[in-house]
C-alpha cells in the first residue's frame, strides 16, 4: 500500500502532459491535478492517526486502502477534467488513512529492535526510492499504454493488498471515540492543514498575486493556531501536545520536514533539468533516475539496519545527510552542455547513498520515544512532516528556480543558460535543507544507550519489548 502511494505521487507528474492533452485541461486547471491530491492527503494525515489509535490501526488502514484503490478505478475511467479531479481527491482521503498508521503498525509488528530497523529500511527504500521509481513507471506506462493505466495499474496491487492485510493483520482494539474524539480540533487542523498546503502549492503559480497568497497562508495560521490553542484546553484533544515536549520526536520531526522538502524539491528541478537542459524525453528522463532507486534499496535494505545498530542512528543520520548535501552541490555545477555520465550519474550516486542512510535512520528516530498509546499518532505526525516538506520543498524550490531564470532572460542571457543557472540555485538551496538538517540532528538530537537505540542488536529496550506496543500482530 505505501509503494502505491509514493508512486502515485510522482507517476502521475510524468503523465501530466498527456493528461492535458486528452482531456482538455487549462494550464492552471492542470494543476489540481496534483493539488487536489495533496489538500486531502496533507489535510487529513494527523487525524487519520489519531483515528488509528482511537479505532485501531487495522481498521483505519483497510478503510483507507478501499478508498484509495476504488478513487484509483475512478480516475482511470475519468472522461473529463472535473471527474479526475474529484478521483484525485478521493485517493489523497484513503491514502491518508493509509499512510498515517503505517509506521504505528510496523513499530507493532516488529517490537524487537532489530526486526523494527530492517522494517524501517524497507520503508526507507519505500520512501525515499518509490519517487525514482515512479518517474520511471510514469514514463513507460504513458508511452505504452496510455496515461488511463497509471491510475488503473493500482487495482490489482489494491487486491493484493487488501486479501493480505484482511488475511495477515489482527489490530487490537482501540481506545475508543471517547478517548479523544475532539470534532472542533479536526475541524481546525484539517482545514488548516489544507489551505496550507493550497498556499504552498500556489506560489509558483500566477493565478493568485501575493496579496491573496499571503491572505490565505495568514487563514492557515491562524487555523492552526487555534487549534494549538483547542488542543491546550480540550479534556480530549485529537493531538496531544505532550508529544512535543519529548525532544527526539520534535528534533526528528523537524528534521524529516527539511529532508524531504530538499529530496522531492531536487527530483522535480532534476528532472525539469534533463528534459529542457538535456533535452531527454519522458522515458529517458525516468530511465535516468534509476540509479538512484538502485543505489537506496541497497543502502536501505542491506547496510542501514547494521550501520544503525552498530553505530545509533544520530550517526548513520548525520553522515547520510553530508554525502546528500554533497550530492545536491556537486549536481548544482552541471553545465548546459552536460554529459548525464560525468555530471548527473555521479551525483545520483552519492545522493542514492545519503537518502539510502537517512531516510530509514531519521524515522526510526522520530518513532523511537513514542509511547505505544501514541503510536497512531507519531506515524500520523511523521508522515504529515513528509508531507509538508515535500509541499514546501516544492514550492520554494521551483520558485527560487524560476525566478531567477526569469531575471537572467530579462538580462538577455539565453533561455537553456538561464534555466540551467535557475536550477543550479535550486540545488544549492536544497542542499541549504540538508545542511540545516543536519544541524538539528547535531545539536538536538541526542546520543542513546546502545540497547535504547531503536537499530540496535542488544536487549530491546522496556518500551519496545512490552506486549502493549503491539497494536498489530500477524497471524
Amino acid at each position: 500500500m505505501q509503494l502505491m502511494i509514493v508512486l502515485d505521487g510522482t507517476i502521475v507528474t510524468v503523465a501530466l502532459p498527456t493528461i492535458q492533452n486528452d482531456l482538455d485541461f487549462s494550464q492552471s486547471g492542470l494543476s489540481w491535478v496534483v493539488n487536489s491530491y495533496l489538500i486531502a492527503f496533507a489535510g487529513l494525515l494527523l487525524l487519520s492517526g489519531r483515528l488509528g489509535d482511537l479505532i485501531g490501526t487495522k481498521k483505519v488502514f483497510l478503510a483507507g486502502l478501499v478508498t484509495f484503490t476504488a478513487a484509483s478505478f475512478l480516475c482511470g475511467v475519468a472522461t473529463t477534467s472535473e471527474l479526475l479531479i474529484a478521483g484525485r481527491f478521493l485517493q489523497g482521503v484513503g491514502a491518508a488513512l493509509a499512510s498515517a498508521v503505517v509506521l504505528g503498525m510496523i513499530v507493532g509488528l516488529y517490537p524487537e529492535p532489530g526486526e523494527q530497523a530492517k522494517a524501517m529500511g524497507i520503508y526507507g527504500f519505500v520512501s525515499a526510492g518509490g519517487a525514482s521509481v515512479g518517474l520511471i513507471a510514469g514514463g513507460v506506462i504513458t508511452e505504452t499504454l496510455g496515461w488511463h493505466w497509471v491510475f488503473l495499474i493500482n487495482l490489482p496491487i489494491g487486491a493484493v493488498a487488501l486479501v493480505a492485510g484482511l488475511r495477515l493483520l489482527t489490530g487490537r482494539p482501540g481506545l475508543g471515540l471517547r478517548a479523544g474524539a475532539d470534532a472542533i480540533g479536526a475541524v481546525l487542523v484539517t482545514a488548516g492543514l489544507s489551505l496550507g498546503v493550497f498556499t504552498i502549492s500556489q506560489v509558483a503559480e500566477d493565478k493568485y498575486s501575493n496579496g491573496e497568497l499571503g491572505l490565505y497562508g495568514a487563514i492557515s495560521v491562524l487555523l492552526l493556531g487555534a487549534f494549538v490553542l483547542r488542543q491546550a484546553k480540550a479534556a480530549k484533544p485529537l493531538l496531544a501536545l505532550r508529544i512535543f515536549r519529548n525532544r527526539e520526536i520534535s528534533g526528528a520531526n523537524i528534521a524529516v520536514v527539511l529532508l524531504f522538502a530538499a529530496g522531492f524539491g531536487f527530483q522535480f528541478l532534476n528532472a525539469l533539468y534533463l528534459q529542457r537542459v538535456l533535452g531527454f524525453d519522458s522515458m529517458q528522463t525516468g530511465l535516468a533516475f534509476l540509479p538512484a532507486p538502485i543505489v537506496i534499496g541497497t543502502m536501505s535494505l542491506f547496510f542501514t539496519a547494521k550501520l544503525t545498530a552498530r553505530y545509533g542512528t544520530r550517526r548513520v543520520l548525520l553522515t547520510g545527510l553530508l554525502f546528500l548535501g554533497v550530492g545536491l552541490l556537486l549536481l548544482s555545477r552541471a553545465p548546459v552542455d552536460g554529459n548525464y555520465a560525468t555530471d548527473v550519474l555521479p551525483t545520483l550516486v552519492i545522493q542514492g547513498f545519503g537518502m539510502g542512510l537517512t531516510v530509514p535512520a531519521v524515522i526510526m528516530r522520530a518513532m523511537s520515544g513514542a509511547a505505544p498509546a501514541d503510536a497512531g499518532l507519531a506515524s500520523g505526525l511523521n508522515t504529515t512532516a513528509q508531507q509538508a516538506g515535500a509541499a514546501v520543498g516544492l514550492a520554494v524550490l521551483a520558485t527560487v528556480a524560476t525566478s531567477y531564470s526569469n531575471s537572467l532572460v530579462s538580462k538577455g542571457t539565453e533561455q537553456v543558460e538561464a534555466l540551467r543557472d535557475g536550477y543550479g540555485l535550486g540545488f544549492q538551496f536544497s542542499a541549504g535543507f540538508v545542511f540545516l538538517a543536519w544541524l538539528v540532528t547535531f545539536f538536538v538530537l541526542r546520543d542513546k544507550p546502545a540497547a535504547q537505540e531503536p537499530g540496535a542488536s542488544e536487549q530491546p529496550s522496556d518500551q519496545a519489548a512490552s506486549p502493549s506496543a503491539a497494536a498489530v500482530t500477524v497471524h
